[in-house]
């Protein structure tokens, strides 16, 4: 499939990566990153867009925090750092090609899934005030890899309203809430 250059909603599906108890207070700026991904997941529900999540090693790093739980239709547990490893793709719906991906680590399970999701031809963007990683050096690097490789770097904003289109959709001025 080719990429296109715009997002649609109507063929987005929200993957939150990692968003786990144990995790989230090692991570450079990781109130923030999870303030940026509740809220678009938030967005995402008002437009009916698909959320789904992972875990990495949940009986080692425990489960996503309830925050991010409570958004999600499924959540896969997986061991292997991508998540294509454990059924991530097998999971996406049929009419959804366009992965808007969220989470931690960047450079690790975040940049390794996206990767996969590229080369198994889905149109991939990473959501960079919704990632982070330890070390904010390894977060830069990944994000170069991964423009590089294809992914579309956005903000949550630019998704929000790329969402949307139009001032006259149903949910615009909850959304413009959101995202001011």
């Amino acid at each position: 499939m080719s990429q296109s250059r715009q997002i649609h909603s109507e063929n987005s599906i929200l993957i939150l990566i990692d968003l786990q108890g144990r995790l989230m207070p090692a991570i450079d700026q990781g109130e923030a990153v999870l303030k940026h991904c509740i809220r678009t997941a938030q967005i995402a529900q008002l437009l009916e867009i698909p959320i789904i999540s992972t875990e990495q090693s949940p009986s080692s790093l425990g489960s996503n925090l309830d925050s991010i739980q409570s958004f999600c239709s499924k959540t896969i547990q997986k061991e292997y750092l991508n998540a294509c490893a454990d059924g991530l793709i097998a999971a996406i719906p049929d009419t959804r090609q366009q992965c808007i991906l969220m989470g931690c680590e960047t450079h690790v399970c975040l940049m390794q899934t996206a990767l996969k999701l590229i080369d198994e031809g889905f149109d991939v963007s990473v959501v960079v005030d919704g990632v982070g990683s330890r070390r904010a050096l390894d977060k830069q690097i990944a994000l170069n890899r991964l423009s590089t490789a294809g992914a579309r770097l956005i903000t949550v904003e630019m998704l929000g309203f790329e969402w949307l289109k139009t001032a006259q959709n149903p949910v615009f001025k909850e959304v413009l809430a959101l995202l001011k």
